[in-house]
């Protein structure tokens, strides 16, 4: 929930509700959050006051705002009257909004799959975009999976005569609130996918960077091509008479101008505009105003591509990076970690009991586990060793406890024991398995045990090794 929330079945979204964390609930009107000196939203006053009066912010303590913002649109109508009464260009709008989005997410209802017009437009405008879209097919569990398998299929086939792209948008199927699923034939199913957009959403924060300097780079291929043009339409323009006519004779044949163009500038047909779209703009203008090209300003963009952002690109982390240099550059990280919330309730199972309680679990329940403490206190030490996708390297995990001083022949057991799932990678648990095992042998003495105490085993793994003894423990 958060401030100026409606929810409903009939549509309650009349407004460009902009979700953002801040110490307290409270809402902000859309003309204070255009001049907002913090905020980026000033350019959304080319739109006037008939829109910002429908444009709101929603001020809220949030774990996950502190790392996106969420932008919520009004709901896509079909009624040509109510698209005509809006008061604004609610397309261009959208487009600009999708220019700055990292995620672009359509919401369909398993119930109401109709693409409108107003709907068909708006994906339009979201043309270039398609590597941020993605799609939400809701409300899931109030149909069967015979009916679910053919909604799905009537999606695709919309989505694909409507987005002119060869590729197929990801669409997540499921029920996306906190309540249980109506019926539980597909609940498996849901849980993966609620689980897949929750982690698509989660390494947002990561990937800001790198998308922003890609959003950079086709800015910058756009602009050339635009420079190209419009030098190339300013130098076919007469000196003295016959302006207009000229004009209008290279508007009717952009096509060709463009092919021009391209050839001999050696630049990409995916960089020019659209050319509807651009002869039209063209038709508002005077060439005989527009500068001549200077090619020391085009020198500047390509110097640009090759050589300033590919430096900038270095700054970024990369698999070439040591532990070191990489926690140095992700000095911020803490802050750009989005909570993937879970909900085992919803999809029909039961909750542990334990998870919540900061305590731990019981010694006698079955998720105890000794070594919880421990596991906390190594986090900043596991974390400080660079492993890769949550796992530290064989070479990695062997240097660490050579460091230790025991022999090899102790290292040899240490390293049995604790490698539990045997794929010669240490996770973090199996990381403080191994340090347990080393703390015990060095500072108090004890011998090495033939196999692990059920207490010691973190309760993830307890089921391999059930399963590995034959059901013994």
């Amino acid at each position: 929930d958060f401030p100026g929330a409606r929810i409903g079945p009939e549509p309650t979204t009349d407004r460009f509700t902009c979700l953002i964390n801040g110490p307290e609930e409270r809402t902000i009107p859309g003309n204070a959050l255009s001049v907002h000196p913090d905020l980026p939203f000033r350019g959304l006053e080319r739109f006037g006051v008939s829109f910002l009066s429908r444009f709101e912010g929603s001020q809220c303590p949030s774990s996950v705002l502190r790392s996106i913002t969420l932008v919520d649109t009004p709901g896509i109508l079909s009624g040509e009257k109510q698209r005509t009464n809006r008061g604004y260009d609610f397309t261009k709008v959208v487009s600009w909004f999708a220019d700055r989005a990292d995620l672009i997410i359509l919401l369909f209802d398993a119930h109401k799959l109709d693409i409108s017009d107003e709907l068909k437009a708006t994906i339009d405008v979201l043309k270039g975009h398609e590597d941020k879209i993605r799609c939400i097919l809701n409300k899931a569990d109030q149909i069967n999976r015979q009916q679910l398998m053919r909604v799905y299929g009537a999606l695709l086939w919309s989505l694909g005569k409507t987005i002119n792209s060869p590729e197929v948008l990801r669409v997540y199927v499921g029920s996306f609130w906190q309540e249980p699923l109506k019926t539980l034939d597909n609940a498996e199913l849901f849980e993966q996918e609620e689980s897949d957009l929750m982690r698509d959403l989660a390494i947002l924060p990561r990937q800001s960077a790198v998308r922003k300097i890609n959003e950079l780079v086709k800015r910058i291929r756009k602009v050339k091509t635009l420079a190209y043009i419009i030098g190339h339409l300013k130098s076919q323009m007469p000196t003295v008479m016959g302006k207009e006519k000229k004009q209008q004779k290279l508007i009717n044949d952009m096509p060709n101008v463009f092919r021009t163009i391209m050839k001999k500038h050696n630049l990409a047909p995916g960089d020019f505009p659209e050319i509807n779209t651009f002869s039209a703009k063209l038709k508002e203008t005077k060439f005989s105003e527009f500068h001549s090209l200077k090619m020391d300003q085009v020198q500047l963009l390509e110097d640009c591509l090759s050589s300033h952002l590919p430096r900038l690109m270095e700054e970024l982390p990369s698999e070439r990076d040591t532990p070191e240099t990489l926690r140095a550059k992700l000095g911020e990280a803490p802050s750009s970690v989005v909570p993937v919330p879970t909900r085992m309730a919803k999809f029909g199972k039961s909750e542990n009991a334990n998870a919540s309680n900061p305590f731990g679990a019981a010694e006698d329940a079955d998720e105890y586990w000794a070594l919880e403490e421990s596991a906390d206190r190594l986090k900043d030490s596991f974390e400080a060793l660079g492993p890769v996708g949550g796992f530290l390297s064989p070479q990695t995990a062997k240097e660490v406890l050579l460091k230790t001083g025991l022999q090899k022949e102790q290292l040899r057991q240490i390293w049995s024991l604790s490698d539990i799932d045997r794929d010669g990678y240490f996770d973090h648990h199996e990381y403080v398995v191994a340090m347990f095992l080393c703390d015990a042998v060095i500072q108090k003495g004890r011998p090495i045990p033939a196999e692990l105490p059920m207490s010691v085993i973190p309760p993830g793994k307890r089921a391999i090794v059930k399963e590995r003894t034959g059901g013994g423990f």
